[in-house]
């Protein structure tokens, strides 16, 4: 029968063996002990982030400053109340954020706000940027932004009043949002009471109330997309054949595909209803309603998709095809609008007095 040798003859252990665990044992339990004492706030003294983020509010909750990036955190920020987004004294709701950009526009709202406001509120934000700047590219730690904004239940945020100095271009930016009373909606307008949006000559939508997708806002969005109420009239940019209808509708929902005279495709996507008559090879001339725009297929809100692509299947600007032109201010509603922007922004030049009051 084999016989096993280690066991008739076992390795016999090192003498040092055993004290080597008690030594590591004992390092160990004293780590432990130090760590608590070092990481344990000293009687008596609140924890830093209490202090900073001072009292009433329950939106400073998703603010916390110990995850803000140590660069951000560093800024100070103009007052411990209106740098959180608290609400203005004497406004319905209007908040005031006021920030120094590190980083990107998300991350830099974030690192004040949290990311459950902040995401949205810097999506708002870059739909007025992208009409002054690359926001992916342009900004520069330093850049100074400041918002009047409120956050309405069940919506996205609303910008009300921004103010953007731009260190790459060496000047400060504006838009103020306001309806005129000859308008169904409220838009944005510089300090002069130009709109801050471009328009498009021969739109195939003009009664739409922002547009909030670009091809140059980043998104790697194949059109321009319109926000506008369902039902709202769509007209062709230029004369064409209708190629097909209502294709893919659980994405594209309603749709349309026209070839226009030059080859170029023309896509409407997410349409409530296309006009009757309107089918594969049907002739349509320039400026006739061909549908309404609507909410259907992957749509989170009401708006309309216009997408142009080459005969080779390009994607193609809107914004480089047509003509374009910012909408002025009646004279007759230019005294109105500016006695609103001194309101407004009499909210980031006194929000700070508000704060420091007693």
């Amino acid at each position: 029968m084999a016989i096993n040798e280690n066991l008739l003859n076992p390795r016999r252990r090192s003498p040092l063996a055993v004290p080597l665990v008690v030594v590591a044992l004992f390092a160990l339990v004293g780590g432990a002990f130090l760590l608590g004492r070092a990481s344990a706030p000293e009687a008596g003294r609140e924890p830093a982030t209490a202090a900073a983020t001072a009292a009433p509010a329950a939106a400073d909750a998703d603010a916390d400053d110990t995850d803000v990036d140590a660069a951000v955190a560093a800024i100070p920020p103009p007052s411990a109340h209106t740098a959180m987004g608290d609400p203005l004294p004497g406004t319905k709701g209007l908040r005031r954020l006021d920030v120094k950009v590190q980083g990107s526009l998300s991350a830099t709202i974030n690192g004040v706000i949290g990311a459950e406001v902040g995401d949205p509120l810097a999506l708002v934000t870059s739909r007025l940027l992208v009409w002054w700047l690359d926001v992916a590219r342009d900004l520069r730690p330093g850049d100074h932004l400041e918002l009047i904004y409120e956050l309405p239940e069940n919506s996205e945020p609303v910008v009300h009043a921004l103010r953007f100095r731009s260190g790459k271009q060496g000047r400060r930016f504006e838009a103020y949002r306001h309806q005129l009373p000859s308008s169904r909606f409220a838009h944005y307008y510089d300090e002069d009471g130009k709109e801050v949006e471009q328009r498009l000559e021969s739109s195939p939508i003009d009664a739409y109330e922002q547009v909030t997708s670009l091809l140059k806002d980043g998104r790697r969005h194949k059109g321009v997309d319109f926000k506008a109420p369902v039902g709202t009239p769509v007209t062709m940019p230029w004369a064409g054949v209708v190629r097909r209808k209502n294709w893919n509708y659980r994405a594209n929902g309603g749709s349309l595909e026209i070839e226009d005279t030059r080859g170029r495709r023309i896509l409407f996507l997410h349409l409530s209803e296309i006009a009757k008559g309107i089918d594969a090879g049907t002739r349509v001339a320039k400026g006739q309603k061909v549908a309404l725009s609507g909410n259907t297929g992957r749509s989170t809100a009401p708006h309309l998709h216009y997408q142009v692509m080459s005969s080779a299947g390009k994607v193609l600007d809107p914004f480089d095809l047509h003509e374009t032109y910012r909408r002025a201010i009646p004279a007759g509603e230019k005294d109105g609008y500016l006695a609103a922007v001194r309101d407004l922004s009499a909210h980031f030049a006194g929000a700070d007095l508000a704060a420091d009051a007693p």
